[in-house]
């Protein structure tokens, strides 16, 4: 073998072999987060338990569009929901939130348990790993450092868990009719263009040889 080719793959397998830090810092899941995550379960999906626990099948990635860490894990932190969201309130008093945040210069943090329900996206959260993202406004593009984390800590949860699909916000509509899809009201639903096309091509670059499932292409509404 040829002394460059060495070298390169000597490179490349440097470069996949560097480690990352995940840093818990959790958000408040008191009783009340608690126990309305329990209803929210119940309510939106029929699941009867007594934790409020998920069996991680799918990995959803999002931006936060709010420009800072601090703001972002602020606007998480509580167990109800923050009187600017009341376009979501009506259907549960359940803050939003997810399991990791990722910052702009990549670090990661852990809110929650992997295996604790977020909610983060409608009709998956019963099977769904979130992953926000500092940023994502047109004067706030998410960042290299970020894309490189997102793919890392895929491949992490991949190792992990029995995670089928990989998808951003924008496209969980396409789940509707999925077997995984539960939420119950036709009528709620969110427009969603989170975290761009840009930033899932560039993932789904870097996460080819994990042979996710192919996610589905059109909604199957009638089966719903």
């Amino acid at each position: 073998m040829k002394p460059i080719s060495i070298i390169l793959i000597l490179i490349f397998l440097v470069s996949c072999s560097v480690s990352r830090e995940i840093l818990d810092k959790p958000i408040v899941f008191n009783d009340e987060r608690k126990t309305l995550t329990l209803e929210y379960l119940s309510s939106r999906y029929g699941l009867e338990q007594q934790e409020p626990t998920i069996n991680p099948k799918m990995i959803v990635l999002h931006w936060t569009v709010i420009p800072t860490f601090e703001k972002s894990f602020e606007a998480f932190n509580n167990a109800t929901l923050p009187d600017w969201r009341p376009d979501i309130t009506s259907v549960s008093g359940l803050n939003v939130s997810s399991q990791f945040m990722v910052d702009r210069d990549g670090t990661i943090y852990r809110l929650m348990p992997e295996t604790t329900m977020a909610r983060h996206v409608i009709g998956l959260n019963h099977c769904a790993i979130g992953v926000e993202n500092i940023g994502g406004s047109e004067d706030l593009p998410l960042t290299k450092a970020q894309l490189k984390s997102n793919i890392w800590l895929v491949r992490y949860l991949k190792g992990k868990y029995d995670i089928d699909y990989v998808i951003g916000h924008y496209e969980y509509r396409l789940f509707e009719g999925h077997p995984l899809w539960l939420e119950k009201d036709d009528g709620y639903r969110t427009q969603k263009t989170d975290p761009g096309e840009d930033f899932m091509e560039k993932v789904r670059n870097g996460i080819k040889d994990l042979n996710f499932k192919p996610i589905p292409t059109k909604p199957n509404i009638d089966a719903n």
